[in-house]
């Protein structure tokens, strides 16, 4: 069991920064998942890792011992590649048994534990074939089995299941969570998919330009971004812009493109060193908003907004006109102009309602459940 330490690593090819300071700590037993968009750098980092890729600065540990400058042979940790880097030209049970064989152990027993790790990712009856002959979710299953048959401390998965199909790589992703359960092994893994990391993870570690922005549980990352960038790139949201109108004790009050103005409840009684003018960004998720027909509401033609108080808590209230109805199997997407700005609401088929392009409806939302962002991406503490 390994505990795994980064602290302040980085990467430079000649004058380009791939990582940059990156520290985190991943407990023994952990699966993290590392996230980001391509050219985050968290490739790179899981190389390091590895021992693919030598630091330019920075210290790797793994348990108690320094591993920055040992190449990949001399670590207890195995990689599961995104091509999965079969050998062509040995079965099924070669390939898995390849790694013990290195190893320096006999062919009987490696054999034998070759096969019993065939029986855990529910392969072993493809032992004498070809591994070019099987199919993407497979070979995926196969080079798994193979990077835990030598029994790592750490098992380091980079981007394993980009190349299937998504029936496949959720079913992948729900093998690997019980095959993590069952081991209790360390696992770094890494992937540009949101559903695939929230499936996942004990903890997802964003990346963004070859920083990592933050780590935490994914519920936390999802709810509690740090930055703008986080918000924007975990789910789907509507970001709107806006210029704090005014501030009281318990309320920003912002003047937005959707209308007169929207109000935003401040819990710890200061508005955060926001003043009158300045310009921020709210985050409206397509979650947080209800709606209705905007007669229902009592509205009247050429109401673009309003913010009333009720049993002390905060309501904000827009109507639009739906421009355009998308269905996305079993979710509806309406999307909505209001005052001259689109903004969308997704609803489950059965919650939809009969909307359809041109109708008037009203958005409501709880002022609590807006994110505020100032220009420079950070976070509005409310």
């Amino acid at each position: 069991m390994s505990e795994i330490t980064l602290s302040g690593l980085e990467k430079r090819y000649g004058d380009e920064l791939a990582v940059e300071d990156v520290s985190v700590t991943i407990d023994d037993g952990e699966l993290l998942c590392l996230l980001g968009p391509s050219g985050s750098g968290k490739s790179t980092t899981l190389r390091m890792l590895a021992g693919l890729e030598t630091p330019t600065d920075g210290e790797i540990r793994i348990g108690d011992e320094n591993v920055t400058d040992r190449p990949a042979y001399e670590r207890t940790t195995a990689t599961v590649f995104q091509d999965w880097a079969l050998f062509p030209h040995k079965t099924v049970l070669e390939n898995v048994a390849f790694g013990l064989k290195m190893q320096g152990i006999g062919k009987d027993e490696r054999r034998e534990q070759a096969h019993e790790m065939l029986e855990r990712v529910r392969m072993a009856e493809y032992a004498d074939d070809n591994p070019m002959n099987l199919s993407g979710g497979q070979k995926q299953r196969v080079a798994l089995a193979r990077s835990l048959a030598v029994n790592p401390d750490v098992l380091l998965l980079d981007e394993p299941l980009s190349n299937l199909d998504k029936r496949l790589s959720e079913d992948m992703q729900i093998e690997l969570r019980e095959i993590h359960a069952e081991l209790e092994e360390t696992f770094v893994h890494v992937t540009h998919d949101q559903d695939e990391a929230f499936t996942l993870a004990d903890r997802i570690g964003i990346m963004a330009d070859g920083n990592l922005v933050q780590v935490g549980e994914p519920n936390e990352v999802y709810q509690n971004p740090k930055n703008q960038f986080i918000e924007g790139f975990l789910g789907d949201t509507n970001f709107v812009e806006g210029t704090v109108e005014r501030t009281t004790l318990d309320s920003i009050r912002v003047e937005t493109e959707l209308g007169r103005e929207v109000i935003l409840p401040t819990a710890s009684g200061e508005a955060d060193a926001l003043a009158e003018g300045d310009s921020v960004t709210l985050s409206l998720r397509p979650e947080v908003l209800s709606i209705e027909p905007a007669e229902s509401a009592g509205s009247e033609d050429g109401e673009t907004a309003h913010a009333v108080r009720t049993d002390g808590s905060t309501t904000n209230s827009v109507v639009g006109t739906i421009e355009n109805v998308l269905y996305r199997g079993s979710t509806v997407r309406y999307s909505v102009v209001v005052n001259g700005t689109t903004v969308f609401v997704e609803r489950t088929v059965g919650d939809a309602g009969a909307f359809d392009a041109g109708d008037e409806i009203r958005i409501n939302w709880d002022g609590a459940d807006l994110l505020a962002f100032r220009d420079n991406g950070s976070r509005v503490d409310l």
